[in-house]
């Protein structure tokens, strides 16, 4: 497992580079001013047509606007806006959490954009069952630019497929199961195969339906699991309401300037929050992947504009809504730079010893071991969260950082031992070049609050056991919920692949992951790699295809409006009751 992780890290620091980030803001910024600002026309226009006014029975497709904007949203409000928010603040600094609404903001143009294509070259030979995607677009794009050119659209459908599938099995997959059963062992010593193991048996009972039972689940869980976890935020927000605007100030200043490790943070400069902040946001709104699309073929509708532009709503409700609320109650509560929460007895140093590992003697780096740490709780915490083989952390000074740029290092460690018998922190050796002698930096011993861990803490800091009993929920919702929808995701990459015959094996296949992934992934740092290996090779094979198809969308789109000024577009009817658009009916 540990060459797999170094062989994915070295890819992601190629897909990954700046430039690749700077060139996707760019991409984001030509269709916002291309589209005339079309976050306007999502937030507006948007609104109407997921109200089922222009729902039409007798428009190709399988669900309505409504139920394929929930299918996309249960893909993309996730862990990503639980987890991953938590992931980019720890590690990013406050200021990530403005560069995941600068995301935010272009990702709207990103998706509006993206799902055009989708629709305008989606395959609707089966009415009731359509298929679209940016494998679509190859395939019949390129055939429409040039005959000779349709061979070339099939591959590089192809290989977005491959990218799709990846993403798929990893944070359409990995990321929501691993983060669902750390939840459920950190809160209720739930063992994490259990957690899988029941994750897994619910997603199948789901995905043998297709699209219309996914649609249908996500209608009612998304909107319900959205609105119970928004309520639980604003109670912490108003608890800590005379602190917001210094929260803003902060956020806004250390977007630009570097953070110094302060508590379990250990600092970050203003470029390493710049690309966490992207990494995360771009992960947690798909904005640019190519996966929405595959969700919003599927939606009745003759006009391919007309489900662009509920695409559109996709990334403000999800980065800007969600993925905000979720900052501010963490940086709040102040969890993100906490305190150590276990004390160890007598004086803890780093003592250089002998290794024989003949690699790192070559490179001239040393190896620094900590004896084990004799640990109990910090007296205003609790004794229950001690539990064996949880995952604890020591800051440590030393030589730069390669990912932050500064000097703090986080080591992580296992706690092992009982009530009866006592606990024990044991570190394994810590590694410095020759010449640096590393320094424990701050006196005590964190626990590794990841990802939802974190994101409960900081709930519990204002009413205790509010986080205890929501994220987990929320937790548990929101992963089904994504994982369903990446599981139809993933199959129409296999449809487009290998045919309709190959889908049930690739459901079992995508369930059984669920369980090694709880069984086989360690930490959250293992976890990261694979999620960010999934987002950027998406990008990489989405973005060229939009800017290769972005003028025949950006026609199809400023036509549509032309015919709607004109009110060549009215309303063909009333809007249906609520409890219709939700459920499909006014669409049957």
């Amino acid at each position: 497992m540990e060459a797999i992780i170094s062989t994915i890290a070295a890819i992601n620091d190629i897909i990954w580079h700046d430039f690749a980030l700077y060139t996707l803001l760019g991409v984001g910024v030509l269709f916002t001013v291309w589209s005339g600002f079309c976050q306007y026309r999502s937030l507006t226009h948007g609104v109407s047509i997921v109200r089922g006014k222009y729902d039409d029975p007798s428009d190709p497709g399988a669900i309505n606007h409504f139920q394929a904007l929930s299918t996309a949203l249960s893909a993309t409000v996730g862990l990503g806006n639980i987890a991953g928010v938590a992931l980019a603040i720890t590690t990013g600094g406050p200021g990530a959490l403005f560069w995941m609404w600068v995301v935010g903001l272009v990702g709207m143009s990103l998706k509006l954009t993206e799902v055009t294509q989708s629709m305008l070259f989606r395959d609707t030979s089966d009415p009731a069952n359509p298929h679209g995607g940016p494998m679509w677009v190859c395939r019949r794009g390129f055939a429409k630019l040039s005959p000779q050119l349709g061979g070339v659209g099939t591959v590089i459908g192809a290989i977005f497929c491959l990218t799709l599938l990846v993403s798929t099995v990893t944070g359409g997959n990995m990321v929501q199961a691993w983060n669902v059963a750390d939840v459920s062992f950190t809160n209720f010593g739930i063992p994490r195969w259990v957690a899988g193991f029941v994750l897994a048996s619910a997603v199948a009972l789901v995905i043998v339906g297709g699209i219309k039972r996914i649609g249908d689940v996500a209608a009612r869980v998304v909107p319900a699991m959205c609105v119970l976890y928004v309520l639980a935020g604003f109670i912490v927000i108003i608890a800590n309401i005379a602190d917001v605007p210094s929260v803003f100030r902060l956020i806004f200043a250390e977007a630009f300037s570097p953070t110094q490790g302060v508590g379990a943070f250990v600092g970050g400069t203003a470029g390493y929050g710049f690309l966490i902040g992207m990494q995360r946001a771009l992960f947690s709104s798909e904005a640019g992947q190519g996966s929405a699309p595959i969700a919003h073929s599927a939606a009745k509708t003759d006009e391919p504009v007309r489900e662009g532009i509920v695409a559109g709503i996709e990334p403000f409700i999800d980065t800007l809504c969600v993925c905000t609320l979720t900052g501010l109650v963490i940086l709040l509560s102040g969890v993100w730079n906490r305190a150590p929460m276990l004390e160890y007895s007598g004086a803890a140093n780093l003592i250089q010893v002998v290794s024989g590992d003949s690699a790192l003697a070559a490179a001239g780096n040393v190896a620094w071991q900590v004896s084990d740490l004799r640990v109990e709780m910090a007296d205003s915490l609790s004794g229950d969260q001690l539990l064996d083989g949880r995952t604890v952390y020591l800051a440590i000074d030393s030589h730069t950082n390669a990912a932050t740029g500064m000097s703090r290092h986080r080591h992580n460690g296992t706690l092992s031992g009982s009530e009866a018998a006592g606990w024990t922190a044991r570190f394994p050796d810590f590694v410095a070049p020759a010449g640096v002698v590393p320094t424990i930096a701050i006196d005590g011993v964190f626990f590794e609050l990841a990802g939802a861990s974190l994101t409960a803490s900081a709930f519990d800091s204002v009413i205790p056991g509010l986080g205890f009993w929501i994220v987990p929920l929320a937790a548990w919702f929101f992963a089904f919920s994504t994982i369903i929808s990446w599981s139809y995701y993933g199959e129409q990459g296999i449809v487009y692949l290998l045919g309709e015959g190959a889908v049930r094996s690739y459901r079992i296949i995508y369930c059984l992951l669920i369980m090694a992934t709880v069984m086989m992934i360690q930490t959250q740092d293992e976890l990261e790699t694979f999620m960010n290996l999934g987002t950027g090779v998406m990008l990489w094979a989405n973005i060229p295809i939009m800017l290769i198809f972005g003028p025949i969308a950006m026609r199809a789109y400023h036509e549509y409006f032309r015919r709607l000024r004109e009110g060549e577009m009215e309303p063909p009817h009333a809007a249906p009751s609520l409890m219709d658009v939700i459920s499909g009916d006014d669409v049957e």
